[in-house]
């Protein structure tokens, strides 16, 4: 994806890696070799490296240009985090990309983050004279106040690696003055407004965009990758609460399918965004190029 138009907004990708990744078989624990095959015969090839076996996973943030704001939704990884690997490689392309989209850091309105998981936030901050500040000045900040509550309370008891996501991506934002705490029923305005869909993370939440008649969902990390659209049950190592993710993802798809609202999960590989549409008894997700 490099940009999607829908009514008076123009959504447009800010990508800091992309390629192979993670092989499936290490992602979802109740991965089947068997479906997956059956699967990715009929599913787009973009989703998958053949000659390594890996899923095709993009860090990307989403910039939304309505008539009123700039939005930032997930800001990747960041740099100077010192994560160790794979979290350790090379963070220019997404400054690049942020300055070939004619962006400024003081020109961010909002900054919205699905969840404060170390690839959604990592852009909140940058390190000058050896503290954490607000990448972008001018900028609110919107966190679920739970989800926030949920890391500080895992960061103080040391359970938040690798590094200290909460301290470096979160709390200077509070400190500065910048945070809007949220709940599950935030909205902007008539153009931009919350679904909470928890599971994995405390609070993870989708960022909702209407205009002339159409909708598209930031779905954060609701859905990795498009195995997770035919096998809604496949959760991930790295979810909160499997059964609570299951769930809504399951809620999710069941009243997107079908109505012709574009979804733009962080993770999908270009083109990324797409339609989901029902599949028997479950949905496919069907690129849109």
């Amino acid at each position: 994806m490099q940009q999607l138009k829908i009514g008076d907004v123009t959504i447009t990708s800010i990508v800091e890696r992309d390629g192979p990744w993670r092989k499936p078989e290490a992602m979802f624990p109740a991965y089947d070799a068997t479906t997956a095959e059956k699967h990715l015969e009929t599913l787009d090839a973009v989703v998958l490296d053949r000659a390594t076996g890996m899923m095709n996973i993009t860090y990307q943030t989403f910039v939304m240009r309505t008539p009123h704001h700039t939005i930032l939704v997930d800001t990747c990884t960041g740099e100077d985090k010192g994560y160790p690997a794979p979290m350790d490689f090379p963070k220019r392309r997404w400054l690049e990309e942020f300055k070939a989209a004619g962006l400024s850091f003081d020109a961010i309105d909002y900054v919205f983050c699905t969840h404060l998981h170390i690839d959604h936030c990592g852009w909140n901050t940058v390190l000058r004279n050896g503290r954490w500040v607000p990448t972008f000045p001018n900028a609110k900040y919107v966190f679920h106040k739970r989800e926030y509550a949920a890391w500080e309370e895992a960061s103080n008891r040391g359970e938040n690696p690798p590094g200290n996501v909460w301290r470096f991506n979160c709390e200077p934002i509070v400190e500065a003055g910048q945070a809007l705490l949220v709940d599950d029923d935030y909205t902007l305005d008539d153009t931009v407004w919350l679904t909470p869909t928890p599971g994995h993370a405390p609070c993870h939440c989708c960022v909702n965009i209407k205009s002339g008649g159409q909708r598209a969902v930031v779905t954060g990390d609701l859905m990795h990758h498009a195995l997770q659209v035919r096998e809604p049950d496949w959760y991930t190592i790295f979810d909160w609460d499997a059964k609570q993710g299951i769930e809504s993802r399951r809620r999710f798809l069941g009243e997107v399918a079908g109505t012709g609202t574009f979804i733009l999960p962080i993770h999908f590989p270009n083109p990324t965004v797409g339609l989901v549409e029902p599949m028997g008894a479950t949905f496919d997700y069907k690129f849109v190029r």
